[in-house]
């Protein structure tokens, strides 16, 4: 038998190289598209029309449901109409057809609430000749979720929702620095729910959890935008006051005192106990040098606080 012509070996290997390209294509995760160097798309998956929303009467191409063919106007403005930001989009898109040598990495956010992060680079022969560019896409909406819920757990304490330790050391560390930059006032409040031993005792830890958190709703109604309340651990409590001088915090300190002494802290459904707070106020002081010092006089406050009786504030100036 004799081989086939070299133009059918030819053909037929031109044949399965787009078959490969058109499976890979539409076998991968990512969306992608690729544009040659006079701006005509030269391939794309389906998965790319689908990640952009690209409307039917878009796809123009040599092949129905495609863009193939055709230049990417239409392609770019209905990317544009899909994203967040369609202005930073297309300036960003001109930018890297215009400059062949740049690469791009970046999360594009969607209209619709998803994240899509977006990969491009340069199409080069073997002499370095420019071709096009490819694009790849790949929704990342519920990995950026996950980073999210994870980034809120770190923050904020389990039982209560509110911030945590951890996150109230780091604020008060942030605005120690911003109080001494801008020479604003900072105070700061320590607090513990007074006999809050006689309420596990009495009711058991799981009483004891309810009214850690009923306490925490009626500490977060008095506290205002910038402000910050946190669990530090236990039945012990903080709240961070940005430019907020010391008359101004101890009066706070007043408010949630009375609103806790009066508030009946809930149990569970039916049942409500009734607590109070002790509360030590400080502010910052031109000779501390961290903010470790001014935690220090307001842990001293609350301890005078429940040394003298409890059910007080107690104001270390």
């Amino acid at each position: 038998m004799n081989p086939p012509a070299p133009t059918d070996a030819g053909q037929s290997d031109r044949e399965f190289q787009l078959s490969l390209i058109q499976a890979i294509h539409e076998a991968s995760p990512d969306a992608i598209l690729v544009v040659d160097d006079r701006g005509r798309i030269a391939s794309h998956n389906r998965r790319f029309i689908d990640m952009m929303c690209i409307p039917n009467d878009a796809l123009r191409g040599l092949q129905p449901g495609t863009a193939i063919g055709q230049h990417d106007d239409l392609i770019l403005a209905a990317s544009v109409a899909a994203v967040k930001d369609g202005a930073a989009l297309q300036a960003r898109v001109l930018e890297l057809y215009a400059n062949p040598e740049l690469e791009d990495h970046c999360e594009v956010e969607m209209k619709d609430g998803r994240m899509i992060e977006r990969h491009s680079t340069a199409l080069r022969g073997p002499d370095g000749q420019y071709f096009g560019r490819v694009w790849f896409f790949r929704d990342i909406t519920h990995q950026k979720r996950i980073e999210a819920a994870l980034h809120e757990l770190a923050r904020h304490d389990p039982l209560t929702g509110v911030a945590n330790r951890r996150y109230f050391f780091e604020q008060a560390q942030h605005e120690f620095a911003r109080a001494r930059r801008h020479r604003t006032p900072l105070s700061i409040t320590g607090i513990d729910i007074d006999h809050f031993k006689n309420v596990n005792d009495r009711h058991g830890h799981d009483g004891g959890d309810a009214v850690l958190r009923s306490f925490c709703g009626v500490a977060q109604r008095l506290i205002r935008e910038g402000e910050l309340f946190a669990r530090l651990g236990g039945e012990e409590f903080a709240v961070l006051l940005p430019d907020t001088p010391i008359d101004g915090a101890s009066r706070f300190a007043q408010r949630l005192r009375r609103a806790a002494a009066e508030a009946p802290l809930a149990l569970d459904g039916e049942r409500t106990v009734r607590c109070t707070i002790s509360v030590g106020v400080t502010a910052l002081r031109e000779a501390d040098a961290a903010v470790e010092d001014c935690l220090r006089r307001a842990d001293a406050a609350l301890y005078r606080a429940k040394q003298s009786g409890r059910n007080r504030v107690e104001v270390e100036a």
